[in-house]
């Protein structure tokens, strides 16, 4: 089966990924009964994700020589007007480029997620929470706009770029999300994720130093990414953030994270007037308070109640509505949190809903309740790393 694929040194390394997937598994699951087959299936399975990975590099590299045949426009005006070629980074540029105005915002960042940011269409769909089919309808439609428009694959004029920064910071803050936590990759974080959102979070800021949310959405990324080595075990287990070694999150990371919150804070305190902070550099301040203290039991959860609900005050989100019931539970009890989370409509299909409600029936004694919601979360759950651990806290519920 790995010979049509008619390359061999990618047959090659196929079957030692997969000999590495059996060293890693099998000691935990078990031989399985035929070792061969399932050595050959996953073999063929890594090919295939090679393959597909070097079909959307020659795609995105297409792309990028037609844009670079296109000349770039003057920018002009504004006190804080950049010039379009100013943009000296290709995905960068690319990014712009697709988040064009003509398309529906949730539109334009699915289709730069899927053409620029590498990520598969159920990826995309879990970062929506909308059904693969749904996302597959969305994208075609998006760009069937952009051929009946017209739209071309141009960067827009300086003028222009703070419209569509808000769907570029979503499009990278999405890249970033699906590397933290991989929908169904092998491993808990898809690091090449990570750093290539950071990357760009970093050129955003470079680019517009005037915009407060570009710095909170780096500060965030940043603060996150502190604690990626603490997120798993050397085994490979997942390791919630109560229970994470401190000591091994990147301080350096931290402090520039909460470096970044203090330039957007200055930049909102400008003679312009005071403005609020945005969705971004609210979730910094969270991240913040979750970085600060020492020690888990020294975390201010009704800092961090408050900031939620500050931020639900500005954007209307299921998901923001689950934090924020989470942060409740940690700071006023269990019960008080899933009064909240049974009020939130638009999750069925979410998995962290269920995770998190079987977290808090768990802590409320409810055994049985918290077993039926780890079972929902398992079957909403692809990640591997994930599983493992909701298969365990469901086996503890079931024992007691």
């Amino acid at each position: 089966m790995i010979r049509v694929l008619g390359d061999f040194d990618l047959a090659e390394e196929a079957v030692q990924d997969a000999f590495v997937i059996a060293l890693e598994r099998w000691p935990e699951r078990g031989i399985p009964d035929n070792p061969g087959a399932w050595i050959t299936t996953t073999a063929r399975n890594r090919a295939i994700d090679r393959i597909r990975r070097a079909k959307r590099l020659a795609e995105k590299t297409d792309v990028l020589r037609r844009l670079e045949e296109l000349e770039p426009r003057a920018a002009a005006g504004a006190d804080e007007a950049l010039e379009a070629d100013a943009i000296t980074d290709d995905r960068l540029r690319l990014i712009f480029t697709c988040c064009h105005p003509a398309i529906a915002p949730e539109a334009r960042v699915a289709l730069t997620l899927r053409s620029l940011g590498g990520l598969s269409t159920p990826e995309v769909a879990r970062a929506f929470l909308v059904s693969e089919s749904a996302m597959a309808q969305r994208l075609v439609r998006a760009k069937r706009k952009i051929r009946a428009a017209g739209i071309r694959y141009e960067v827009p004029p300086a003028e222009r770029m703070p419209e569509r920064l808000p769907s570029v910071l979503a499009t990278v803050y999405l890249v970033f999300n699906e590397g933290y936590l991989a929908t169904s990759d092998e491993a808990l974080v898809r690091r090449e994720l990570c750093d290539e959102a950071i990357r760009l979070g970093r050129l955003l800021v470079e680019l517009m130093p005037a915009q407060p949310e570009a710095a909170g959405l780096l500060a965030l990324m940043l603060l996150h990414d502190s604690r990626r080595e603490a997120r798993v075990d050397p085994a490979g287990a997942l390791v919630l953030l109560s229970d994470q070694d401190r000591d091994t999150w990147d301080r350096a990371e931290i402090a520039a994270g909460i470096e970044l919150i203090r330039h957007a804070h200055a930049l909102l305190r400008r003679p312009r007037g005071l403005a609020a902070p945005g969705p971004y550099l609210l979730q910094a301040l969270i991240a913040a308070e979750h970085a600060r203290p020492a020690s888990a039991e020294d975390t201010d959860w009704a800092r961090i109640a408050n900031l939620y609900d500050r931020l639900r005050a500005l954007v209307a989100s299921p998901v923001i509505d689950l934090n924020r019931a989470a942060a409740v539970a940690m700071r006023d009890g269990p019960e008080a949190g899933l009064e909240l989370i049974d009020a939130i409509d638009g999750l069925d299909a979410y998995q962290p809903f269920h995770a998190a409600r079987a977290d808090l029936l768990r802590r409320a004694g409810r055994r049985a309740d918290a077993a039926a919601a780890y079972r929902l979360a398992l079957e909403l759950s692809p990640n591997p790393v994930e599983r493992r651990f909701l298969e365990r806290r469901l086996e503890e519920s079931k024992s007691g």
